[in-house]
């Protein structure tokens, strides 16, 4: 029997590039929920809490925001982490969640998806 493995993606896998010093990051409040991969997009609910970004959704994470800096486990309550919110230039593929209307969502936040 194989014993085969995949990795999953690893902190700031996606990032390219980003401003100097840490001036790319945040530390934010992500709300309860499964767990997210690192490059997963986000956007900000109507609570002030982070979401996983969905362009259907109507509680502001229709909105895409920031992008998690790297993997955020499961929990059934918010939990915090650091997030790229601007000054960035980022891989497309490598990203979760990422559609068209979020590419230019992220755009706006000067996140340059590559």
């Amino acid at each position: 029997m194989s014993n085969i493995r995949t990795q999953g993606s690893l902190p700031a896998e996606f990032l390219l590039s980003e401003g100097n010093g840490q001036i790319s990051r945040e530390r934010i409040v992500v709300k309860e929920g499964p767990a997210l991969p690192s490059g997963q997009v986000l956007g900000v609910t109507g609570t002030g809490q982070y979401a996983p970004y969905s362009n259907t959704a109507n509680d502001g994470s229709e909105a895409a925001a920031a992008i998690l800096y790297a993997p955020l486990p499961a929990d059934s309550e918010p939990r915090w982490a650091t997030v790229i919110v601007r000054l960035a230039e980022v891989s497309a593929s490598l990203l979760t969640d990422l559609d068209a209307a979020g590419r230019s969502d992220l755009a706006t936040h000067m996140i340059i998806v590559r």
